[in-house]
C-alpha cells in the first residue's frame, strides 16, 4: 500500500513541474501562433487588391463587395452581371470577371457555370453564362 502511495505521489508530482507559463518554444518562438482573423496582416493584402489610380480600369462585376465588405459568393456576383443589359459586351466581361475564360478547341456541354468558361465564341459563352444565372435562385438581399 505504501509503494502504491509513493508511485502516485512521484507522479503526481511529475505532472505538477511539467506545467509552466510559457508556451512550449522552438528556438525563440512559439511552438504555435494563432492569429485571430481582421489583424494587420490582412491590411496590406487588401491594399494590394486596390486597383491602381493611374492604371486603366478594368471592367468589374458590379457589387462585387458587400456593404458589409463581406466577399460575395459567385453565384450572387453571376447574378450581378444580369442587372446590365442582355447580349452585350459589358455583361460578358461581367461574367469573364467572376469566371476568367480559358478557351479550349472542342468544348464539351456545360454540366455548370464553371463550364461556360471554355466556350471560345463570345457569343455561345454569353448564352451559356446567361442560362446558369438566370438559373440560379434569387437569395433575399439583406
Amino acid at each position: 500500500m505504501r509503494m502504491i502511495l509513493a508511485l502516485v505521489a512521484v507522479l503526481y508530482a511529475g505532472t505538477a513541474l511539467a506545467q509552466t507559463d510559457k508556451p512550449p518554444m522552438v528556438g525563440d518562438k512559439p511552438l504555435v501562433q494563432v492569429k485571430p482573423k481582421g489583424t494587420k496582416a490582412a491590411a496590406p493584402k487588401q491594399q494590394a487588391a486596390a486597383p491602381d489610380a493611374t492604371a486603366p480600369a478594368a471592367p468589374a462585376a458590379p457589387k462585387a463587395a458587400g456593404a458589409k465588405g463581406k466577399p460575395q459568393s459567385t453565384a450572387v456576383r453571376l447574378q450581378g452581371c444580369l442587372d446590365l443589359d442582355d447580349g452585350t459586351k459589358d455583361r460578358l466581361n461581367c461574367y469573364d470577371a467572376v469566371i476568367p475564360p480559358q478557351p479550349k478547341p472542342k468544348p464539351a456541354k456545360a454540366k455548370g457555370v464553371a463550364d461556360c468558361r471554355f466556350f471560345k465564341e463570345e457569343d455561345e459563352r454569353l448564352a451559356c453564362f446567361n442560362g446558369f444565372a438566370e438559373s440560379i435562385p434569387k437569395l433575399p438581399r439583406n
